[in-house]
């Protein structure tokens, strides 16, 4: 994948089809009852996002593996509450509400007919994929999440910021360097360090014991990143307190792994796509099929009136 130019914007497309089930109703629906939700609470969110902020450039990146076992072998509690099946063969099964699956893969088949493109990498999650289009953008980069681990990819320099949904899509936080500043005390660079110290336990990521935000944030404060603040426990002059020293200390074990699993892969392999905005269905007879079957009517129609201005 050659670097990109031009703004980029990256969704973060489960993050934003789960906001869209909870936040429309499930009496939006199929002509077959089949609730739609989700389908079509995502292209209003897309129609808007790109109204809104018209990107040169569009993906739609998708959780290939929502829980990577190499993830897992490092943090065995990695997101370990949300599995609602085990496969020994594959990518365990998310706990996900019962007319929200089946949804999925009628998002998928809409998303290639329209001609958005959308990435999902083996053993990857859509974060990751995320983390490398970034990397190897060279323009600047809108990742819309409502994941808060994403604000580690935050970099005023390289003009990367993410929009995080307040309400819907159409209200959102621009969160940049100043905005992580003011609410947590640190850079896009050391989020990572906070959240990993802090804990998260809805990814099941323990954190150090009695080390919450706001001292993780003076300790990256005082000491620069993670590595400063072990050098601090290894030196018995440093301003750690002996209690901090200590738990610090007993940690070292998560500490050691913590940042494999909680910053995201850069060096995803990417597969060759056209990330353009289309303006023009990819596909205008599957597209067509798509809408009669699944009743996305205005959502869908609105979408395309907005990619082809």
């Amino acid at each position: 994948m050659r670097g990109v130019t031009g703004r980029l914007m990256l969704l973060d497309t489960a993050s934003l089809y789960f906001r869209a089930y909870f936040g429309v109703p499930d009496s939006v629906r199929a002509p077959d009852g089949t609730p739609v939700n989700a389908v079509r609470g995502l292209l209003d969110f897309i129609d808007r996002l790109v109204k809104d902020h018209r990107p040169d450039l569009l993906v739609a990146c998708m959780d290939a593996d929502w829980r990577p076992q190499w993830r897992v072998e490092l943090i065995p509690s990695y997101k370990a509450h949300r599995v609602a099946e085990e496969h020994a063969a594959g990518p365990d099964e998310e706990e996900v509400p019962d007319t929200l699956s089946p949804q999925v893969p009628v998002i998928e088949a809409v998303l290639d007919a329209v001609g958005i493109a959308r990435v999902g990498v083996a053993g990857y999650e859509a974060d990751d994929v995320i983390g490398t289009f970034t990397a190897r953008a060279t323009g600047p980069v809108d990742i819309v999440t409502g994941d808060r681990d994403l604000y580690q990819l935050v970099d005023d320099a390289r003009g990367v910021r993410v929009l995080y949904p307040l309400k819907g899509v159409g209200t959102l936080q621009h969160t940049d360097e100043a905005v992580l500043r003011e609410k947590y005390g640190v850079d896009g660079s050391g989020y990572a360090d906070l959240a990993l110290l802090r804990g998260d336990p809805s990814d099941g990521l323990p954190g150090v014991p009695g080390i919450g935000e706001k001292t993780a944030a003076k300790l990256l404060a005082q000491f620069g990143d993670l590595a400063g603040i072990m050098a601090a426990v290894e030196d018995r002059g440093s301003k750690l307190t002996p209690t901090q020293r200590r738990r610090l200390d007993e940690a070292r074990p998560y500490l050691a792994v913590a940042p494999k699993v909680v910053r995201v892969a850069d060096d995803v392999p990417l597969p060759e796509v056209s990330t353009a905005l289309p303006r023009t269905p990819r596909d205008p007879a599957a597209l067509e099929a798509l809408a009669a079957r699944w009743g996305l009517g205005g959502s869908l129609e609105r979408l395309l009136t907005t990619l082809a201005i």
